[in-house]
């Protein structure tokens, strides 16, 4: 495994400023610099990627064919709701494994239905920031 594309879903640019008592009081550069810093100790590649539309992230999952060996997704709202992301990931066959900062079974009962994680390998939630570094991890480990 050399490169690794994070992708973040909607409203995960506004990290310290929405509702901090569930999603933490760090910044999404923050977060950026946590992951890339995590890649870097494992002399993995890293892009991270955020958009607030679904299309870009399906457009971001159809790039990545052929061109990265893992994906880490957080498809936040979109967890929920994108069957077009569950069936990029599906299409694009590449080891992906899901991240969710909250612990999302544990919060309102729409929340409890993943349709990325459908697609995904594993799934890490309610880990706050080190959910991407155990996801990192488990793709180095099952796909090395």
């Amino acid at each position: 495994m050399k490169n690794i594309l994070v992708i973040n879903g909607p409203n995960l640019n506004m990290l310290g400023i929405r509702e901090p008592g569930i999603y933490g009081s760090q910044s999404y550069q923050a977060l950026v610099e946590f992951v890339t810093g995590v890649c870097r100790s494992h002399d993995l590649g890293c892009e991270c990627f955020q958009s607030n539309h679904e299309g870009a992230i399906v457009d971001k999952i159809q790039a990545a064919y052929e061109k990265v060996d893992g994906i880490v997704i957080n498809p936040a709202a979109y967890t929920h709701t994108s069957v077009a992301i569950l069936d990029a990931l599906k299409a694009v066959s590449i080891p992906a494994v899901e991240v969710h900062l909250s612990d999302v079974s544990q919060r309102e009962d729409f929340r409890h239905v993943s349709y990325a994680g459908m697609a995904c390998e594993a799934t890490f939630a309610g880990y706050g920031f080190d959910g991407y570094r155990l996801a990192v991890e488990y793709l180095l480990e099952h796909h090395g």
